[in-house]
C-alpha cells in the first residue's frame, strides 16, 4: 500500500495556511553567502523582520540560509527583492535558495578561499626562507644594511600576499562597518593590518622586530581554518537540499493520440499521464495505471527492500522504476509533491531553534562588543604596565584575533543538522525545533495499536492455507472494489505473484460483497451471509469468504497484522530501560492478544481520547517523560499531550500536524533509530558548548597575558570552529548505526 504523508509547510513563495492581520504569510528562503558568525546571524535576522510585513526571520548558520515568514500572495518573482536589497545594503549577498547561481557562486567561492590560502601559503613559505636567513645559524653576523634588505624583501612578498589573500575578510569587515555595525571579521582584519602596519613601520625605521612571516603565516592558517570549516559544513549540509537535488528535471508525458513528448517537470500538471522505463526517477507523485510495478522506495521510507505497488496505488516522486515501462496518472506538480513536501519540512526543522540553539545565540551576541573592549583593555594594560606600544600592540591583536565567538555560534545549529540529515536517512522527518532535546529525555514510551503496532490494513493471515487457485479468482473479483479486506486479496496475490483471473459482469453489493462471472459461472466474494455460510462468520468476526461457481465456500481469515519488528522494537526499548504501555481504543480481547505477544505488562484497551491523555497526564505527575507513538485521530490529543510525540505516515494528517516527527515505511525501527539520534545529538551539544568555552576560558586570559602570539591566536581559532564542526559530524558515526 502506497505511503502518504501530509505536509503543512509552504514551499518558498506559496501562502501558509495560518492566519494573519493582513492576510496569509509566505514563505521564503534566502541563501546568505558570507553569513560568518552569531552576530552577521543576528543583523541578518533584525534586518529582515524590520522590513513592513515580515513576521520573522530565523537563520540558519550551519547552512548559511535564512528563512522568511511575510505576508504576500502567490509567487511573483520581485516579492523576494525587498529582502535581498535590505541584506545588500548591510553587506550580505544574498539569493534565492532555489535559483542554480545561488550554488555556482557557492562552488566559486570555495575555489577562491583555495586561490588565497595559496597565495598565503606561498608568500608564508617564501619569507619564513628569509626570517630563517636572518635569524638562525650565524644571522647575528649578518651586516645591518642586509638584514633591512631581507626585511624589505619579506614586506614586498608580504604587502600584496596580505592585500590578496586578506580580501574576504577585509570585505566583509567594511560591508560591516559601512552598516554600522560589528562582525567578527572586523576584529581578524584589525588583527592582521595592524601586525603588517607594524612590521612595515618597524622596517621604515631599521628595527629588528618585524612580523611580515607572522602577519602573512596567521592569514595562511585563518584561511585554512575557513576552508576546512566550509568543506565539514558542506558534510552537514542540508538533507533538505540533497533531496530536491535528486529530482528528477524532465519526464515522457502521453498525449491524448498516444504519442509521447519530454517536457520539463514544472510543467507537468495534475491529470497528465506519463510513461515510465524501467530505472528511471518517478518526476511527481502519480497513480499507477499497470498492473502491477516494482519500485525503489529507499528514498521515502528509508527501506532498501523494494514495494510492489499494484494498480490505482500512488507512487512518490523521487522513487526508482525497477520494472518497467508503465504508466501513471500525475495526481500532484512537482512542487507539490511528497518529496518536495519532506524537503520543506525539514527545511523548517534545520532552521527553528530549540533550547540550546538560544541559549548560544543569546552568548555569542554578547561577544561583539566585548572582543574590541578585551582588545582595548590588554593594550591600556600592557602601557600601563610599561611593555611599550610595541609589546602592548601584539598582545592586543592576539586577544583580537582569539576572541572569535565562532565555535560557540557554531555549537549547536551544526548538530541540529547533522541530526535532521542521520534521522532522514533512518527514514524519520522531524518537524519541531526542541524536539530532539524533548526525546533525548525519554524514559516511557507509550504505544498505540492499531495503525502503529500493526500496519492498520487488513492481510491474509499467514498459514491460512488458501491456495493460489481460490487466491487468482477472488483477486479477481476484488480487483474493481475498494473494500480494505477486498484489497487485501489484491494485495496477496500481487505478494505471491499471480495474476488476478479477469471476471465479467463485476457488480459491488455495498455491505455485503461482489458477485462476477468467470467461464459463464457466478462468483461470489463478501460476507459470510452474502456467500451462503450458514453459521455466520467465523468466530473472530473478521474472515472473508469467496463462493466459486459450484457452490463451494473457502474462507479468507483477513486481520490485521502486527509490523515486521513489532516485537524485536519493543525488546529493544524494555532493554534500553524504558518502559512501555500500551494504550488502544480497541476492544480489551485484542488488545491483550497484541500485549502477550509483544511481553508488554501495563496495557489498558478502549481507551477514549480524554483517557489516553488522562494517562499522560498522571505519568507526568509521576515524573516520567513521555514519548507517544500513535497514528488515529483519536491519538491527536494524546500526541499533544505527550513530552514528545512520533506518528507513522500512513497516519491520519491531523496526527501527523500534533506529531513532532514522522517516520517512513512499514516498520518501528525509525523510534530506535530517533530516540538513539536525539540522545547523541544532546551529548554532543553539550560536548560543542564545553570544547567553546573551555577554548574560551583557556586562551583569552593567556593571550591579555602576553602567553598567546597572533600566529598561536589563529591557529586556535581555527581548530575550535573545526572541532566543534567535526564533533558534531559524529553523530553520523558508528555509535547510532545499531538502532537505526
Amino acid at each position: 500500500m502506497a505511503q502518504t504523508m501530509t505536509l503543512s509547510v509552504a514551499r518558498a513563495g506559496s501562502v501558509v495556511p495560518r492566519p494573519s492581520a493582513k492576510g496569509a504569510l509566505a514563505a521564503t528562503t534566502l541563501a546568505v553567502e558570507n553569513m560568518h558568525c552569531g552576530n552577521c546571524m543576528r543583523t541578518v535576522e533584525t534586518t529582515l523582520a524590520a522590513l513592513p510585513g515580515v513576521a520573522s526571520a530565523r537563520v540558519n548558520l550551519s547552512a548559511k540560509r535564512v528563512s522568511i515568514l511575510s505576508e504576500g500572495q502567490g509567487d511573483a518573482p520581485g516579492r523576494v527583492e525587498p529582502f535581498i536589497a535590505a541584506l545588500a545594503a548591510k553587506g550580505f549577498r544574498a539569493t534565492v535558495l532555489a535559483d542554480p547561481a545561488a550554488a555556482v557562486e557557492k562552488s566559486q567561492g570555495q575555489f577562491d578561499y583555495l586561490k588565497r590560502l595559496g597565495v598565503a601559503g606561498f608568500a608564508a613559505a617564501n619569507i619564513m626562507l628569509l626570517s630563517v636567513s636572518v635569524w638562525s645559524g650565524h644571522g647575528s653576523d649578518m651586516p645591518a644594511s642586509q638584514q633591512t634588505l631581507f626585511h624589505w624583501l619579506s614586506a614586498l612578498i608580504a604587502v600584496p600576499a596580505v592585500a590578496y589573500a586578506g580580501q574576504p575578510f577585509f570585505s566583509s569587515a567594511r560591508a560591516a562597518l559601512a552598516a554600522g555595525r560589528l562582525n567578527m571579521d572586523v576584529p581578524i582584519s584589525l588583527g592582521v593590518l595592524l601586525a603588517t602596519g607594524m612590521s612595515l613601520f618597524q622596517t621604515l625605521r631599521g628595527n629588528e622586530q618585524v612580523y611580515f612571516d607572522a602577519a602573512v603565516t596567521l592569514l595562511f592558517f585563518l584561511l585554512a581554518g575557513r576552508a576546512l570549516d566550509q568543506s565539514v559544513r558542506a558534510r552537514a549540509t542540508s538533507a533538505a537540499e540533497n533531496l530536491l537535488g535528486r529530482r528528477a528535471i524532465a519526464a515522457a508525458v502521453v498525449g491524448a493520440d498516444g504519442t509521447v513528448q519530454r517536457v520539463a517537470v514544472a510543467a507537468i500538471e495534475p491529470g497528465m499521464r506519463l510513461l515510465i522505463a524501467a530505472g528511471e526517477q518517478i518526476p511527481v507523485d502519480g497513480r499507477l495505471l499497470a498492473t502491477t510495478a516494482s519500485i525503489d522506495e529507499s528514498i521515502v521510507t528509508g527501506e532498501s527492500l523494494p514495494r510492489l505497488a499494484i494498480s490505482r496505488d500512488v507512487v512518490h516522486a523521487g522513487t526508482i522504476a525497477l520494472t518497467g515501462p508503465f504508466e501513471i496518472e500525475a495526481v500532484a506538480a512537482a512542487d507539490n509533491s511528497l518529496v518536495a513536501g519532506i524537503a520543506r519540512l525539514m527545511q523548517t526543522a534545520e532552521q527553528a531553534r530549540g533550547r540550546y540553539v538560544r541559549l548560544a545565540d543569546r552568548a555569542a551576541r554578547l561577544y561583539a562588543p566585548a572582543v574590541h573592549i578585551l582588545g582595548a583593555a590588554t593594550f591600556v594594560g600592557w602601557m600601563l604596565a610599561g611593555a611599550g606600544w610595541h609589546g602592548a600592540l601584539t598582545n592586543a591583536i592576539a586577544v583580537l584575533i582569539i576572541t572569535c565567538p565562532c565555535a560557540l555560534a557554531l555549537a549547536v545549529p551544526v548538530v541540529q543538522v547533522v541530526a535532521t540529515s542521520r534521522l532522514f536517512r533512518s527514514g524519520i522527518v522531524l518537524k519541531s525545533a526542541d524536539a530532539l532535546e524533548r526525546l533525548a529525555e525519554i524514559d516511557t514510551v507509550v504505544l498505540d495499536k492499531t495503525g502503529t503496532l500493526t500496519l492498520g490494513r487488513p492481510e491474509l493471515r499467514p498459514g491460512s492455507g488458501v491456495d493460489d487457485t481460490v487466491i487468482t479468482r477472488a483477486a479477481g473479483l476484488a480487483i474493481g472494489s475498494r473494500h480494505p479486506y477486498a484489497q487485501a486479496m489484491v494485495r496477496e496475490a500481487a505478494k505471491r505473484g499471480l495474476a488476478p483471473v479477469m471476471m465479467t459482469d463485476v457488480r459491488e453489493q455495498p455491505g455485503a460483497g461482489v458477485t462476477a462471472l468467470c467461464e459463464g459461472r457466478a462468483q461470489r466474494l463478501g460476507s459470510a451471509a452474502f456467500c451462503g455460510v450458514a453459521d455466520g462468520s467465523a468466530a473472530d468476526g473478521q474472515s472473508l469468504y469467496y463462493r466459486d461457481g459450484a457452490g463451494a465456500v473457502v474462507a479468507l481469515p483477513v486481520g490485521d497484522a502486527l509490523r515486521s519488528d513489532a516485537s524485536a522494537v519493543v525488546a529493544a526499548l524494555q532493554a534500553k530501560g524504558l518502559a512501555v504501555e500500551l494504550l488502544s481504543g480497541d476492544t480489551a480481547a485484542a488488545v491483550a492478544g497484541i500485549a502477550e505477544v509483544l511481553h508488554i505488562d501495563t496495557w489498558q484497551a478502549t481507551q477514549r481520547p480524554e483517557q489516553k491523555i488522562a494517562r499522560l497526564e498522571t505519568l507526568k505527575a509521576d515524573g516520567r517523560h513521555t514519548l507517544m507513538v500513535g497514528d488515529g485521530l483519536n491519538d491527536a490529543p494524546a500526541l499533544a499531550a505527550g513530552h514528545a510525540s512520533l506518528s507513522p505516515s500512513s497516519a491520519t494528517d491531523i496526527s501527523q500536524m500534533a506529531a513532532d516527527a514522522v517516520f517512513q515505511g512499514d516498520r518501528l525501527k525509525p523510534i530506535l533509530a530517533c530516540l538513539a539520534v536525539a540522545k547523541a545529538a544532546r551529548r554532543r551539544a553539550l560536548e560543542n558548548f564545553a570544547i567553546a568555552i573551555g577554548y574560551n576560558a583557556l586562551f583569552v586570559p593567556l593571550a591579555m597575558a602576553g602567553r598567546v602570539t597572533p600566529l598561536i591566536a589563529a591557529l586556535a581559532m581555527s581548530g575550535s570552529s573545526i572541532a566543534v564542526t567535526l564533533n558534531a559530524l559524529r553523530i553520523s558515526g558508528a555509535e547510532t548505526e545499531g538502532s537505526s
